[in-house]
């Protein structure tokens, strides 16, 4: 309706610019032409009009189809966004999923691991079992009950030193080393030779080429064992009958850096033999520490074991084998009585209940050495210059479960 009253209104203000004057008014040819003019005009004005309803028509139905695009892109949006939350809700309950299934399979995994390592564990130590009685496996076994008797055998001015038979033969030959530091050993022909000087042959004199440290010498089977003096744990294995140096090894676990007896201040490291061949006693690591006990293969000196033990160094003055068993000698203040109140069983046949009778014949001050020799099933010893034999007394173990 505007574009029709916008078109008369041009109409009028044509006509009242082209009609000629009155005057001409009544020609018919002007008329006509007018008239003429008239109809294209308006002819012209209705294509607008009509070409401005359809542009009208055409914009109210691409506004339509535009607001119904929007609601559909406005539904799609809302659709995408809620699939879109959708999908990371399901993602987030995937992860947890994924990280409890992850936390089960370390957990078994853990568990598996620990099962494994005490599997291993165990295996390791009935292996270690299964060694230990291998090692010890001699027929031996006597426990001790008690000290029968003692025999001084010989009485001399020095008050440490140790004397022995070779605890490995039959050999009748006594040994006899004088004091904590040297190098001179006196081989005696029996034991009367060694008891009365006077009888014949005199004793032979060896000439060792290096000095021992402290009473924890031993012989066995030809060889003279010991403690290098100078050395922390170097020990020497001497041949008696070539009278050179067969060997010489380091004993390891800390030894010889601490007394092993607090009563006996010259020795760092013990020696041993019983039925079972040659071991090592030392102290533990600190001050008055536990003693360590060593098997040692006497043909390689290698290590065959090593076990911590709980009898302590502190009052101890001196210990010895028996049947794979340590028995430890202690007194208070080297005056007595000697006692053996700490025994180490390393394949646990032995009890605390039979400790109550191993005690020693009182003597004035503290062993310098007690060795115990498998052949005669006798303990040499060293007491203030006295060398003695106790005889002893003994029963059969508990047998091994």
């Amino acid at each position: 309706m505007v574009a029709l009253w916008g078109a008369s209104a041009l109409l009028v203000l044509f006509l009242a610019a082209f009609l000629p004057p009155p005057q001409y008014a009544q020609d018919p040819a002007m008329v006509h032409y007018i008239y003429q003019r008239f109809q294209v005009l308006e002819q012209g004005l209705e294509k607008c009009t009509q070409a401005t309803r359809a542009y009208i028509q055409d914009f109210r139905e691409f506004s339509k189809n535009i607001s119904v695009m929007l609601g559909r892109c406005q539904t799609y949006t809302s659709e995408y966004k809620s699939a879109v939350n959708n999908l990371a809700l399901r993602v987030e309950r995937a992860q947890r999923e994924i990280d409890y299934l992850e936390y089960l399979r370390e957990s078994d995994i853990c568990v598996e691991t620990e099962d494994k390592t005490l599997a291993e564990k165990l295996l390791q130590e009935a292996e270690e079992e299964k060694k230990i009685r291998t090692l010890l496996n001699a027929s031996c076994d006597n426990m001790l009950t008690s000290i029968k008797s003692l025999k001084i055998v010989k009485k001399t001015i020095d008050t440490d030193g140790s004397w022995m038979k070779d605890a490995g033969s039959d050999s009748p030959k006594v040994y006899f080393l004088i004091g904590s530091r040297n190098n001179t050993v006196w081989e005696f022909a029996n034991m009367r030779a060694f008891m009365e000087e006077s009888t014949k042959p005199p004793p032979r004199k060896l000439n060792l080429p290096l000095s021992w440290q402290g009473s924890g010498q031993v012989i066995y089977r030809g060889f003279l064992f010991f403690h290098n003096q100078g050395t922390l744990n170097e020990i020497i294995k001497y041949n008696l009958q070539k009278r050179t140096v067969e060997d010489r090894m380091l004993l390891p676990g800390g030894a010889g850096r601490a007394l092993v007896y607090q009563h006996s201040p010259f020795t760092y490291i013990d020696l041993a033999v019983d039925e079972h061949g040659l071991w090592a006693i030392h102290s533990g690591p600190g001050i008055q520490g536990h003693l360590v006990l060593t098997k040692i293969e006497s043909g390689t000196l290698g290590v065959e074991h090593s076990w911590d033990t709980p009898c302590r160094s502190q009052d101890a003055e001196a210990s010895f084998l028996m049947c794979g068993v340590l028995y430890v000698v202690y007194s208070s203040g080297g005056q007595g009585p000697h006692r053996i109140t700490c025994i180490y069983d390393p394949l646990d046949t032995i009890r605390e209940e039979n400790l109550s009778n191993l005690f020693f014949p009182r003597r004035p001050r503290s062993h310098s050495m007690i060795h115990y020799n498998p052949r005669d099933k006798q303990l040499y010893a060293w007491n203030e210059g006295n060398q003695i034999l106790y005889r002893l007394q003994t029963k059969r173990k508990l047998p091994l479960e």
